[in-house]
């Protein structure tokens, strides 16, 4: 409330300066070729009142109510009203003054004073700069309101963006903790001795989840530690009816990928995966060339599965991922070719991660 009141004051300040400002030019001006220092500032003080009125009229009513809001037609209509008002008003004040303060006497009247088209002119150029520097504002302000509005626009996005990509990313614990609390329950009604082997690998796998895939970006390298983790665990849950082929380069420790976008294709292959002849196959195939990702997993699939393999919520919410993370940054198929089901995903460069 204080700083707006210092604000008005400031306002109020300037405008004060301002028209005395133009009162002494009004003074220097008409005071051209004549040595009377007692009609000018009478002369200047009287046409100042006209000379602010037309400003404020023009820049607070028919720029804001017409200029800005494209109605040229009413603008220049108007406009052509008030410089008519205004000339009679120039000649009157020329001749009240000539009558009252001159008694009549024209030949000591200053020349520039008694000159109606240097007066008008002297008026407008005030007016003009005045409605000139008052549009430039006005263009400023626009501008500055619209690129605020942009953003806070792109911060809208930026915000349900992310809570999009959190949302994503919740929806795949369940998978994890669904399988491997089914795993450990199972192990320990059976009072194996490898249940607390089971219950390590899984608490790697809960700090994973918990705490790395709030990060933007995790090592890649750690991605694929907690793939194979994640493997370790179905192998037991499966036993003697998994086969597990996994191929992957030696990883440098400084490429990085958003967390969990893998990990959910080797459960959607395991999940949705059949046996056949006995076995559950998978095979994965991780490669790097430069800062591009290449991963292809195939699981083995009874016809009858295919369409249920092509649905499923952790594929939809990976393409979901890879579009906010990724976007026009990577290429995704799948296929299914004799009781095999493909998924070929290639992140053409890992370094153009967008930051949501």
């Amino acid at each position: 409330m204080k700083s707006e009141h210092q604000n008005k004051l400031k306002t109020i300040l300037f405008h004060l300066f301002f028209w005395i400002a133009v009162w002494f030019f009004f003074v220097y001006f008409f005071s051209y070729n004549t040595s009377d220092t007692r009609y000018v500032p009478w002369f200047s003080s009287i046409l100042l009142p006209l000379t602010m009125t037309v400003t404020y009229f023009i820049v607070y009513f028919l720029i804001p109510k017409y200029l800005l809001t494209k109605k040229y037609f009413l603008f220049a209509l108007y406009s052509f009203y008030t410089v008519v008002a205004s000339s009679y008003i120039i000649v009157l004040i020329i001749y009240g003054c000539l009558i009252f303060l001159l008694s009549f006497n024209i030949s000591i009247m200053p020349p520039m004073s008694r000159n109606f088209v240097f007066i008008l002119i002297m008026v407008y150029l005030v007016v003009g700069i005045i409605s000139f520097v008052s549009l430039l504002q006005q263009n400023f302000n626009t501008i500055s309101k619209n690129k605020e509005l942009q953003n806070k626009i792109l911060e809208a996005q930026l915000q349900f963006k992310e809570q999009e990509l959190h949302y994503l990313k919740m929806q795949i614990h369940p998978h994890f903790l669904f399988n491997t609390l089914n795993t450990i329950y199972g192990f320990a009604l059976k009072q194996s001795k490898q249940t607390p082997e089971i219950i390590l690998m899984l608490s790697n796998l809960l700090d994973y989840i918990l705490y790395q895939i709030n990060k933007p970006k995790v090592s890649l390298k750690e991605e694929i530690l907690h793939i194979r983790e994640y493997i370790e665990l179905e192998k037991i849950r499966f036993q003697d009816t998994l086969k597990v082929i996994f191929n992957s380069d030696e990883i440098n420790n400084e490429i990085q990928i958003a967390p969990m976008l893998l990990i959910p294709f080797v459960e959607n292959a395991f999940k949705h995966g059949n046996l056949i002849d006995g076995f559950l196959n998978i095979e994965i195939n991780i490669s790097m060339l430069k800062n591009q990702l290449n991963f292809e997993i195939r699981n083995t699939v009874l016809k009858s599965e295919e369409k249920e393999s092509k649905k499923g919520i952790g594929l939809e919410n990976i393409k979901k991922r890879l579009d906010l993370n990724y976007s026009n940054n990577y290429q995704l198929t799948n296929e299914m070719k004799d009781n095999w089901y493909s998924v070929n995903l290639t992140i053409f460069d890992l370094n153009k991660i967008k930051n949501v």
